[in-house]
């Protein structure tokens, strides 16, 4: 339907964002659902992201999601957010009220955890060390719904070890802080292992983790999604074992936000992975 000026404005912001498939997704639930509305990009300057979402307080766009390198700094600038945001010290959805007031969420650890039920079904996560390579908002958001989840421990490994040990001390409980140093061991007892860094993104190289040494029956994640099939999960498959794409995980992650913005859930009619896979075109493969 056409856009009028009664529309409903969402979009997501991050810097790059042109690899985003998060318009692609939502728009295509938008006009499947019959809305006034669009979902558009941004990309502020890493500089001015608070300044930025200041101007966006009242409601006249009713919300973002949030992704590199923002998502820390997006929770900052909340005035309040779900228990699952405050935990994991991350927001990757800001919600802006008519009263002017900002509600911070976070999607990407049950969006994680989603992706897994799908492209690993049988996975116990209950029985499952888990090791996350990187310490931003994304691994932050991983770490804390992995935890109340019930993993067993939750290792953080990062090449500066003090983003890391933040994330453990932050959320506590089964999550601790690893060196690099730690990490084949780590390795060898893994029941899931999650790429939460961007390397790998635009099909360079992903982190460098001997994914051989995990267990036979370990998942390994990918956040990354552009292109889908990343140098890590490829290590991963090449060593036999279960990959998860970060596309599932961006598809489970967007059906809440969508609900948040527009006040109905995604058109299950609309097939939205052949969609996004449509859009990535080589780099899916």
């Amino acid at each position: 339907m056409s856009i009028t000026g009664a529309a409903i404005v969402a979009g997501v912001c991050g810097r790059p964002i042109r690899h985003s498939m998060s318009p692609v997704i939502h728009n295509a639930w938008i006009a499947a659902a019959g809305l006034n509305a669009a979902y558009v990009p941004f990309a502020p300057d890493e500089d001015n992201f608070e300044t930025f979402v200041e101007g966006l307080r009242g409601g006249a766009i009713r919300g973002i999601n949030v992704t590199i390198p923002f998502k820390e700094q997006a929770l900052a600038c909340a005035d309040r957010c779900s228990d699952l945001a405050k935990l994991a010290g991350a927001a990757n959805l800001l919600v802006f009220e008519a009263d002017g007031t900002i509600m911070a969420d976070n999607t990407d650890g049950p969006g994680l955890i989603g992706a897994i039920a799908v492209q690993a079904p049988g996975f116990d996560l209950a029985s499952s060390p888990v090791v996350i390579l990187g310490a931003g908002g994304a691994a932050r958001g991983a770490a804390a719904a992995l935890a109340l989840a019930g993993a067993p421990r939750v290792s953080i490994v990062n090449r500066t070890f003090v983003r890391a040990q933040a994330i453990a001390t932050s959320i506590g409980g089964v999550v601790e802080a690893a060196s690099e140093h730690e990490l084949d061991a780590l390795l060898s007892q893994a029941g899931l292992v999650i790429n939460a860094t961007s390397l790998g993104l635009g099909g360079g190289a992903g982190p460098a983790a001997r994914l051989e040494l995990t267990p036979e029956n370990a998942v390994v994640v990918d956040m990354v999604y552009k292109p889908l099939h990343t140098e890590f999960l490829r290590r991963a498959e090449a060593a036999g074992r279960l990959t998860v794409d970060g596309l599932e995980m961006l598809l489970r992650q967007a059906a809440p936000s969508f609900e948040a913005f527009f006040g109905v859930a995604p058109p299950a009619q609309v097939d939205v992975r052949a969609l996004a896979l449509a859009q990535l075109g080589d780099a899916a493969r």
